[in-house]
């Protein structure tokens, strides 16, 4: 994105903040009274990571942080393209076709956004093709649709979140062996980093220039407030690491959880649950580091799990972490909470019964490890039984670092809200029949 109105750089700074080559291109033909008029071009207003990089590059990928600018960057690379050279042939390649023509084509940032109205491009959606006043064209295209990319021909081309194409691999290989025309073919791939096979290809290949950045890198031209808020959220967790920090966070090798599963079980509640219950892991110890873990979950008509909050409190007194079941179970209607009872259980059935909740109260003991517990929920998750309604990033965290064998390389010291889940899906799913020799109510 652009930055405030108010800076004041010269034409030197600008200068030495691009590569030579490109630098040639924006000055050739500028007068030197017009000095403003170069100042308001987007070489002159976009920061030093949305630029080209040095040298003779053939594939460019911008990895970076949600509202980095990415989007804004390849539009201004494409455009640029587009009006150095009469002719040149651009493909245009989204997730979807909708995401193509939505964000690339006609959103905020797209190409029929940017630039001077007299030097935009007719789109033509029948066709699906830009056409830029000098001849040069843009074809969009579908990651979906793979087959799609084997006819084109192509000088140059933007590949927009990659990351989310489902057919990532084969629409990248259609492409790039379709990037022939031109003394000088380019790619340029933009995206938000997650862990696929081809983010992570395209990052081991030596021959890409991978540029990086984060969501703060472009805080004064985002709502007042959106980035503290948004670090105070996700701030130190993985999903934050990803998605504000642009890092590329990778499963765990064997882990019980991986984020693309996560991500697919998200969804909506459609309808009220018909039981809910509320899986607590008191902490063992006290301090800031101690986390009480409690998760509400509810059980759908159809039998599916619903994941409803993620209300775990951390480095409070135990009657401040029991009041918080408390809490959840009123805030949530629920008919039971299931307790860990070697780690304070029977504290939380104090507090509830002082506060005149009449709410009945599972003690459980485990007698398997952790990771034992948890296998057959993660079992249930792969086969679509259970759903996070919302986001919940710790928790996730948690999920996401256990590992068969009882083993966790996680945040913090225990998967404390891991286990809370545990204990509530577990509940639901035994329903009144509380069996099995890891569980023992009291």
């Amino acid at each position: 994105m652009a930055t405030t109105s108010g800076d004041q750089r010269t034409l030197a700074d600008f200068q030495r903040l691009l590569p030579a080559n490109t630098w040639q291109r924006v000055i050739r033909g500028i007068k030197p009274d017009d000095r403003d008029a170069a100042l308001a071009s987007w070489f002159a207003h976009g920061r030093p990571q949305q630029m080209p990089p040095a040298g003779d590059w053939h594939v460019w990928l911008l990895m970076a942080g949600r509202g980095f600018g990415k989007t804004r960057a390849g539009s201004e690379w494409a455009r640029t393209v587009a009006l150095e050279q009469a002719g040149v042939s651009i493909a245009i390649v989204g997730a979807t076709l909708h995401e193509t023509r939505a964000i690339m084509v006609e959103g905020p940032a797209g190409l029929l956004a940017i630039g001077k109205p007299a030097s935009r491009p007719l789109f033509q959606p029948s066709l699906r093709r830009l056409v830029w006043p000098n001849g040069s064209t843009g074809q969009l295209y579908s990651a979906d649709d793979p087959d799609a990319l084997r006819g084109g021909q192509h000088s140059h081309a933007w590949g927009d979140e990659i990351a989310k194409w489902p057919k990532g691999e084969a629409a990248w290989m259609n492409l790039r062996m379709g990037l022939r025309l031109g003394a000088r073919p380019q790619a340029l791939l933009t995206t938000t980093p997650r862990p696929t096979r081809l983010v992570k290809m395209l990052i081991a290949d030596p021959s890409v220039t991978v540029t990086r950045g984060t969501t703060r890198d472009n805080a004064a031209n985002l709502a007042p407030g959106f980035v503290d808020a948004l670090n105070h959220i996700y701030g130190g967790t993985r999903l934050g690491r990803q998605e504000l920090e642009g890092e590329l966070v990778d499963d765990i090798d064997g882990a019980l959880w991986t984020r693309t599963l996560v991500e697919q079980c998200r969804t909506q509640m459609a309808g009220p649950p018909v039981r809910v219950v509320i899986g607590v892991d008191p902490p063992a110890g006290t301090g800031q580091a101690s986390v009480c873990g409690i998760v509400v979950a509810g059980m759908l008509a159809d039998g599916v799990i619903v994941i409803i909050e993620d209300a775990s409190v951390a480095g409070v007194a135990p009657e401040a972490w029991a009041r918080a079941v408390a809490d959840a179970a009123l805030r949530h209607h629920a008919d039971r909470v299931v307790a860990e009872a070697n780690n304070g259980g029977a504290m939380v059935k104090a507090v509830l019964e002082a506060a005149d909740i009449a709410l009945p109260v599972a003690l459980v003991h485990a007698a398997r490890g952790k990771a034992a517990r948890a296998e057959p929920v993660a079992i249930r998750y792969a086969a679509g039984g259970v759903r996070h309604a919302g986001v919940f990033p710790q928790l996730e965290d948690e999920l996401c670092a256990l590992t068969p064998g009882g083993g966790y390389e996680g945040p913090g010291r225990s998967p404390d809200r891991a286990d809370a889940l545990v204990w509530a899906v577990s509940e639901l799913v035994a329903g009144t029949r509380r069996a099995g020799p890891s569980v023992r109510v009291v």
